[in-house]
């Protein structure tokens, strides 16, 4: 199934925005600001089996004082403060070290914040699912929509059920915010979809051993931020430009240290294929770098994972980027549909397509997103362009069951549209390569690009889809060019019958209003050679089939009298 992701789901009217009756305003174009962080992974091989159990038991003694932390710090609430952070470290650092105190309080306090940023969201969705049914709710049966209005419910036993609802989502939304203003949210560590999979352990294909190693792992803690000046860049876990990892073990470790300090060193050698130069760089000035290690209980696997900030990338000026052209992308379910534009918003080529399959594990999907993304990349910089084209899309409010109904497969799509994914990824692999990202307004762009674009850009050898129209579109409007191409109406509904312009001339210009001069010559609705006020007396060149209606004409005056 392939949908687009343009107007067609943001679906307010003729495409998205928020007015009804008329075409709401479009936000002007602008440059998806550049990666301010960096994250490389590497796997640890050839730990022995002690390295292995001393792995899992400071993961374990961290997990636990980080879930305790964390019910302190959600128990705080509003009432976070400067002291309050000192009392919770305070209470971590003689069961670890002053530096896991840090590491676990910070991960606490960004746990509780992110938690509060989903329940703003969720309060936002129910009142947009509350609006929805109580406007469908206020008209009659059977009542139809327009394009930008959802009518009445169709039976009285679905109103009915609606109205249930409708009461079932006032008080979810009481209580939601009943919690945010007592700063009360609900986090689970390890995650909520992982601890309702306990219930349900045949339909995930899971034992429930299998299920507790992984629920266990998801618990661990073991990650560390980085501190600049410090060897290395980093204290609690260290790796030298050579490859060596030590770890400085909790205070109830301690016994189980190999090296000085209390330091535990790991067998393995490590080394970063992907940015491996940039991080060696960092290690050997004492930059600061965060470790995170864990655990794929899956492939029974132990990752290492680096991560440091960059400096952002100047923001270029829009303009400038699209000195030599712009390529256009549409984002749709299956694929992205791309094609090159000019400086003048004239497509060149042909279109390009990169297919995805977003279903199966988070990594397969992850790893098709980048496939795909690294070839549009490429084919880009093959096309000597400095930019690309997307669109703004945010699906945060547009995949209720209130706002498209029984359309269960459609919301399914839209919930699995990477969008935010695809943009951050996208933004992040073009850094790399010169290619800014400028992000437009998503109204309008599928239906205008296949009313105006489709069938021009269709030929004898090429068909061009809906969504490749869509992508020209996209390219168009961050060039700031009109999407819509104005076409001469039928002559007999024209003001001047069958003289009227094509495009109307500017209100400056002079004897606009007049019919435009019929000029000999081979040109678009102009008068043939041969033909017109210079074309001289037909009849007398002695051609066969020529009336004297041609000639001079003039009616005679009518008499005074009979």
């Amino acid at each position: 199934m392939s949908v687009g992701c343009g107007d067609e789901i943001l679906g307010v009217g003729p495409g998205g925005g928020e007015a009804v009756g008329g075409l709401r305003e479009l936000a002007e174009p602008f440059v998806v600001c550049g990666p301010a962080s960096v994250a490389v992974r590497t796997r640890l091989k050839r730990l022995t089996p002690g390295n292995e159990k001393v792995l899992r038991l400071v993961g374990a003694h961290l997990g636990t004082l980080a879930s305790r932390d964390l019910k302190t710090r959600c128990r705080g609430g509003l009432e976070h403060s400067t002291d309050t952070w000192t009392a919770r470290k305070r209470e971590l650092t003689p069961l670890s070290s002053s530096r896991w105190a840090g590491s676990i309080a910070k991960a606490s306090h960004d746990q509780w914040a992110l938690a509060r940023r989903g329940q703003l969201t969720d309060i936002q969705n129910l009142e947009a699912g509350i609006r929805t049914i109580a406007h469908r709710l206020s008209l009659p049966l059977g009542q139809k929509g327009s394009k930008g209005v959802p009518g009445g419910y169709r039976s009285r036993q679905e109103w009915h059920a609606k109205a249930r609802r409708l009461h079932v989502l006032e008080d979810r939304l009481a209580a939601e915010r009943a919690d945010r203003e007592a700063g009360l949210v609900h986090v689970v560590r390890g995650g909520k979809h992982l601890a309702r999979t306990r219930h349900h352990l045949h339909a995930a294909r899971l034992t429930e051993a299998h299920w507790r190693q992984r629920w266990e792992a998801e618990r661990w803690f073991c990650q560390a931020d980085g501190e600049s000046g410090k060897r290395y860049g980093n204290e609690t876990i260290r790796v030298s430009p050579a490859g060596e990892v030590s770890i400085k073990l909790p205070a109830p470790l301690a016994h189980l240290a190999n090296a000085g300090h209390g330091r535990y060193v790991l067998a393995c050698r490590v080394t970063f294929p992907h940015r491996g130069t940039e991080w060696a760089d960092r290690v050997e000035a004492n930059r600061a770098v965060a470790y995170r290690i864990h655990l794929d209980v899956g492939r029974d696997r132990w990752y290492l994972t680096a991560s440091w900030q960059i400096p952002p990338t100047p923001t270029i000026p829009i303009h400038a980027t699209l000195a030599d052209g712009v390529v256009g992308v549409d984002m749709n379910a299956d694929h992205l549909a791309a094609w090159r534009l000019d400086v003048h918003g004239n497509p060149t080529g042909t279109p390009r397509r990169f297919f995805y399959d977003l279903t199966g594990s988070a990594d397969h999907r992850d790893a098709q997103v980048r496939h795909a993304l690294t070839r549009l990349l490429h084919w880009a910089t093959s096309c000597r362009v400095k930019a690309i084209a997307v669109e703004d899309l945010d699906f945060g409010a547009e995949k209720t069951r209130e706002k498209h109904g029984r359309r269960k497969r459609f919301r399914q799509v839209i919930s699995g549209m990477p969008t935010g994914r695809l943009r951050a990824r996208l933004t992040s692999m073009a850094d790399a390569t010169g290619i800014v990202i400028a992000a437009v307004d998503p109204a309008y762009t599928s239906r205008w690009g296949a009313q105006h674009w489709q069938k021009p850009l269709t030929s004898s050898n090429r068909k061009a889809t809906r969504h490749d129209a869509a992508a020209v579109a996209i390219g168009r409007r961050a060039q700031g060019h009109p999407i819509r191409r104005r076409t001469a109406p039928p002559p007999h509904d024209q003001s001047d019958r069958a003289g009227h312009r094509t495009v109307p001339a500017e209100p400056v210009v002079s004897g606009r209003e007049e019919t435009r001069p019929r000029i000999p010559g081979p040109r678009t609705r102009s008068v043939p050679p041969g033909r017109g006020a210079n074309a001289g007396d037909q009849n007398a060149q002695h051609r066969s089939g020529r009336s004297a209606e041609h000639g001079s004409w003039q009616q005679d005056s009518l008499p005074l009298s009979q």
